[in-house]
């Protein structure tokens, strides 16, 4: 027997996504080869295909004393997702001899395939931060008599679902801000910010539309602006670690004093980010807009709206629902006017006065039983636009048979005897 080498040592998964990598989903079944190339005969005692899946957070705290470092704080945490051992030759045990259970590969490629279903829970997204991590991966490893293990590790991507489509990721966000810039000896007008965006999740590739008023009525120069920003949120041994990264920004030509400046839908494009964490207890990863007033020699007028960038994109007949449930500040993102037209004037629609009389006559005289029903429409058609009528101690409208008694009243021949 000519013994050999182990050239390579591989793991391929079966199903790739659009754009050729390994990506799943929580529940979602996991398969794929472990491809092993020997140039002869390789005793192996054992083939093992481990998968886990970890979020991991990590960072080092250390204080001074002068020039020297009084000590040094590691901060570790770490929360398993994930992990199934299966042998795809020779036994599961490790601890026999040298000798025990050695099976034989010749020449060639030979594949040895796995399977495995991710668990049906809330799985953390695949996630690379500066102080954490979320990795999924499958490690092959080779175990032969007298001779180091061969092993290689590939890693796969999980995405946790977020679907933008519910009603509280469809649901408007708006603010407003107010700002006075002011010392001992002068003060200036105010500043006012107001914002809104049509709703709180997005996927990466979309654009936010930002509705924004902004008023200067200060003494200086200020431009408007606005941000999406990042947050990496790390937790180990009862304490955080935050990070802030600027994802996309955009800026509005500078105002003058006393100057307004509107954005109509001004638009924010959203470039490939990782969905937001926001189950994993020991790493969180956040999204807000910051639409803020830059304010020169002074402190900024901001106003952050919450996101949430999920994975499964906006349907079509979620767009009507995310505007109706936005009532008023949906009118705009809706193609209407933000500021409806004022109702016409009474004077306008005001009917003449014989025109009315003539119409209250003919309502008297009717019994109603052989008239048209339309007529009662036409009516209320009439006079639902008419001003309520001048008060006046006469009734312009007298009653004959009221006026013809008061008038036998006054004369002296009908008086009663006293």
């Amino acid at each position: 027997m000519v013994l050999g080498k182990v050239r390579a040592l591989a793991v391929y998964f079966d199903s790739l996504n659009e754009n050729n990598l390994p990506a799943f989903s929580g529940g979602d079944p996991v398969s794929g080869r472990v491809v092993v190339e020997v140039t002869g005969d390789v005793r192996v005692r054992s083939l093992h295909m481990t998968a886990r899946g970890v979020a991991k957070v990590r960072w080092t705290e250390s204080r001074n004393a002068g020039a020297n470092t009084a000590y040094t704080q590691n901060y570790t945490e770490e929360v398993e997702y994930l992990h199934q051992r299966d042998t795809l030759i020779g036994d599961e045990r490790e601890d026999g001899g040298p000798e025990d259970g050695v099976s034989v590969l010749h020449a060639g490629v030979h594949e040895f395939a796995f399977t495995f279903n991710l668990p049906q829970m809330a799985l953390a997204t695949s996630f690379e931060g500066k102080h954490g991590s979320v990795r999924y991966w499958v490690k092959a490893e080779l175990l032969r008599p007298w001779l180091l293990p061969v092993k290689v590790k590939k890693e796969f991507i999980v995405f946790e679902h977020i679907d933008i489509n519910t009603p509280l990721l469809l649901a408007p966000q708006a603010g407003s801000k107010e700002k006075t810039l002011c010392c001992w000896f002068c003060a200036s007008g105010p500043i006012s910010l107001s914002a809104k965006i049509e709703r709180k999740g997005y996927t990466p590739g979309e654009s936010i539309q930002i509705f924004a008023e902004v008023e200067n009525c200060s003494s200086r120069v200020v431009v408007p602006k606005a941000a999406l920003y990042q947050t990496q949120t790390f937790y180990a041994k009862g304490k955080g670690k935050q990070i802030q990264q600027l994802v996309s920004n955009l800026k509005g030509d500078p105002l003058l004093q006393g100057k307004s400046q509107s954005w109509g839908g001004k638009l924010l494009k959203i470039p490939p980010v990782s969905p937001s964490i926001l189950d994993c207890p020991i790493i969180r990863v956040e999204y807000a807009l910051v639409v803020y007033v830059d304010v020169p020699g002074g402190l900024n007028l901001s106003l952050s709206l919450p996101l949430v960038i999920g994975t499964i994109p906006l349907h079509a007949c979620s767009t009507r629902t995310s505007s109706i449930s936005s009532s008023c500040s949906a009118l705009s993102w809706l193609g209407l006017p933000e500021r409806p037209e004022a109702p016409p004037s009474y004077s306008d629609l005001a009917i003449s006065e014989a025109r009315r009389r003539e119409c209250l006559l003919g309502c008297d005289g009717s019994d109603g039983l052989g008239e048209d029903p339309s007529s009662l429409l036409t009516y209320i058609t009439e006079f639902r636009y008419l001003p309520p009528p001048l008060y006046s101690e006469v009734d312009p409208y007298p009653d004959p048979t009221e006026v013809s008694a008061a008038a036998d009243l006054r004369r002296p021949d009908t008086c009663p005897s006293r």
